[in-house]
């Protein structure tokens, strides 16, 4: 049974839940381009590794609030938006309100070249280029962030599944990267709470081992301040859930073990119940 081997394999693995939520009756959006994408090879990692039912509720939502962060934004006048870390996303073709954004995606050669012949095909809705850059390179990605630095006025750079796999000293190096650029205004990354950051990372040392979570600030907020950047909205995977009348179907032993922590947490563990883990649209400073 297939499992992943590097961290583009990944792309496929969400590809695979996206096509699985869109088949639903109740489906909270629709990619018709996911379940070709993400082939019988997205299956076989998502039949690999355990807690399907959990992370298909998370691919979910979260697919949601970041389309919900992008038309914000570009309601507020971004013109450009770079994809970092695109893997096999398809939003170009499905949302229905960036035909005036200029969208660039950017991953490794091979998956660019993987897309590029998947989609042939089909036309996007807005105007879509895809460039071939390994954002650890970082001479060529401050090189990539100034040209695009001069091509848009208002740019929102969206790091989707991204920043778990990196280091705490890359994530710095990156904000810092785009903190420079004067024209990038908004930056929509992941979130999690520092409970939730060790256990990621015990879960990916026994499944992902070729694709290891490694991020961990601790204080994620704090982490990010120092770079200068906050937090403009925060959005939490279990409130979109109630919002979306979207609950999670969690075995009954894990619906026992979470009965009991709540039974035993503070009240300041109660409040931050819900708010273990979403995303965040983040502004610059000064800007």
């Amino acid at each position: 049974m297939a499992g992943i081997e590097n961290v583009s394999d990944t792309a496929f693995w969400v590809a695979h839940y996206r096509a699985k939520e869109s088949a639903r009756p109740d489906a909270l959006f629709h990619d018709p381009l996911a379940g070709r994408l993400a082939g019988t090879h997205g299956e076989e990692i998502a039949r690999a590794i355990p807690g399907r039912v959990m992370t298909g509720w998370i691919i979910s939502l979260r697919t949601c609030i970041i389309d919900d962060f992008l038309r914000f934004a570009i309601e507020q006048g971004v013109d450009l938006v770079l994809n970092l870390g695109a893997g096999l996303d398809t939003r170009p073709y499905r949302l229905d309100f960036i035909d005036k954004v200029t969208w660039v995606e950017v991953d490794y050669p091979a998956m660019i070249a993987y897309k590029d012949e998947q989609l042939a095909g089909e036309a996007p809705r807005c105007q879509l280029e895809r460039v071939k850059l390994d954002l650890a390179d970082t001479a060529a990605r401050q090189k990539f962030l100034a040209e695009m630095n001069a091509r848009g006025k208002n740019i929102l750079v969206l790091t989707e599944g991204v920043l778990p796999y990196l280091s705490n000293d890359e994530v710095s190096a990156l904000a810092d990267d785009l903190r420079r650029q004067e024209n990038i205004r908004f930056w929509i990354a992941d979130y999690m709470a520092a409970e939730v950051q060790r256990f990621r990372r015990r879960l990916s040392r026994r499944h992902l081992r070729n694709a290891a979570f490694k991020f961990a600030p601790g204080d994620w907020f704090e982490f990010f301040v120092r770079r200068g950047w906050q937090s403009k909205t925060m959005r939490y995977y279990f409130e979109e859930s109630i919002k979306l009348n979207r609950p999670i179907k969690l075995p009954l032993p894990y619906r026992l073990v979470m009965g009991v922590r709540w039974l035993f947490a503070t009240r300041q563990q109660r409040e931050n119940f819900g708010k273990f883990a979403g995303f965040a649209l983040l502004v610059p400073e000064d800007r």
